[in-house]
């Protein structure tokens, strides 16, 4: 049996005015992923626990079979774990966000404009990182690269219980708020501003329109993880495809290899076709039992509140990922299992992730069931009565 989980992430949503009151997923155009729930088992699964925070390192751990009240050690951690970082038992991490924030005079009066630099691309966002490292590197902080906004400090010899806020979670916000308490975070924070107001990237980007890359914002603490085995667990040789480094990091941690794309990235704008290749590429070239397939689309599309794009990236999911992994696992005889679900809802409303059930859909060649719906949305996953509320025992539901 071939097993994959295509992941849309953040891809649930809630009823929108613009959209007649219906979600992106009900007015997407989605025949493949309907096909699958009308022949598939179709539910709800609440994938983040009420005590943890609604991140995507939760989320995607608990999918992927890890209860994340037992494995969770921050969401930093398992991004350094994806850039080859060795981190000792006392080491403490953040990610380090690019961001925009307004150009009030006063860091604490500033408002978070964006989280991500307009996704800044991860040349642009190399120099400023150079730039961040020269200034703050010794012998208890370092700065890494990682991709497009997404970047890590390692604190050596760090302590934890700092309190930070996700970036994303305050767009159009002020800061004041939700400013880290301990002061070498926050100082670091506010010589950012200083350095980075007229750096050379800024200049240019802003000459083209873009928005500048004039803070760091440092959130998501955490210490090293120990994760079991997914092979051990399930006894399945696998991967994940992906194109940002939290879940690259969740498979290294467990010991599933890692497969880039070239081209792909974190936005809508990525190489939607080069993904679905490399996961029909590992199942039948590779002969990899299990593809853990992510795409970021529909969760950059809900943080910057992007309707259409967030709607477009569900029928391009459909259309150039969906049908063609289907298409190929039916032309090769073999039996397989696809599971597709989001990690967390990151409705538009709220530009930002919730921890409520998603809809679920296993579908599998060799028992085609009769669900009872015709389409894949909030409303019909929770319709079947199917719930579970253990997120991470859903992978054991998926392998049989």
């Amino acid at each position: 049996m071939k097993y994959i989980v295509i992941l849309g992430d953040g891809m649930a949503d809630e009823p929108l005015e613009e959209l007649g009151g219906k979600t992106p997923l009900d007015v997407a155009y989605k025949p493949v992923i309907d096909y699958l729930a009308t022949h598939g088992e179709i539910g709800l699964v609440k994938t983040v626990p009420d005590k943890i925070p609604p991140g995507s390192d939760a989320a995607n751990l608990s999918v992927m079979g890890y209860d994340p009240c037992q494995y969770s050690t921050g969401r930093s951690p398992l991004e350094a774990a994806s850039m080859g970082i060795k981190l000792e038992d006392t080491d403490v991490t953040f990610r380090c966000n690019l961001v925009t924030l307004n150009e009030n005079e006063h860091y604490a009066s500033k408002i978070m404009i964006d989280h991500s630099s307009d996704e800044i691309a991860t040349e642009d966002a190399a120099e400023i990182i150079k730039t961040i490292g020269e200034h703050f590197n010794d012998d208890n902080y370092k700065f890494y690269q990682g991709r497009s906004y997404r970047h890590l400090l390692v604190w050596r010899n760090g302590f934890v219980g700092n309190v930070t806020t996700p970036p994303h979670d305050i767009l159009e916000c002020g800061v004041a708020k939700y400013l880290p308490e301990n002061d070498n975070l926050l100082l670091m924070m506010e010589k950012s501003v200083q350095l980075l107001q007229n750096h050379p990237v800024n200049i240019r980007r802003k000459k083209i329109g873009l928005r500048p890359a004039n803070s760091i914002w440092l959130w998501g603490e955490g210490k090293r993880p120990a994760l079991p085995s997914f092979k051990e667990k399930y006894g399945l040789n696998g991967c994940v495809i992906a194109a940002v480094d939290l879940i690259f990091g969740i498979g290294v941690c467990a010991g599933l290899e890692s497969v880039e794309v070239e081209g792909a990235t974190g936005n809508i704008h990525t190489n939607f076709d080069g993904k679905a290749q490399a996961a029909i590429e590992q199942l039948l070239v590779k002969d990899k039992d299990f593809v853990y397939l992510h795409i970021e689309a529909p969760d950059e599309c809900g943080h910057r509140y992007e309707i259409e794009n967030k709607v477009k990236s569900i029928e391009i999911i459909d259309r150039q990922i969906v049908a063609p992994i289907k298409n190929a696992l039916d032309a090769s005889g073999k039996e397989y299992s696809i599971m597709i679900l989001p990690d967390h809802p990151t409705p538009l409303r709220l530009r930002t992730h919730t921890s409520d059930p998603v809809p679920y859909v296993i579908y599998r060649n060799t028992a085609k069931l009769s669900s009872g719906v015709n389409t894949y949305t909030e409303t019909s996953g929770a319709t079947t009565g199917i719930y579970i509320n253990e997120g991470f025992r859903l992978m054991d539901r998926f392998i049989v």
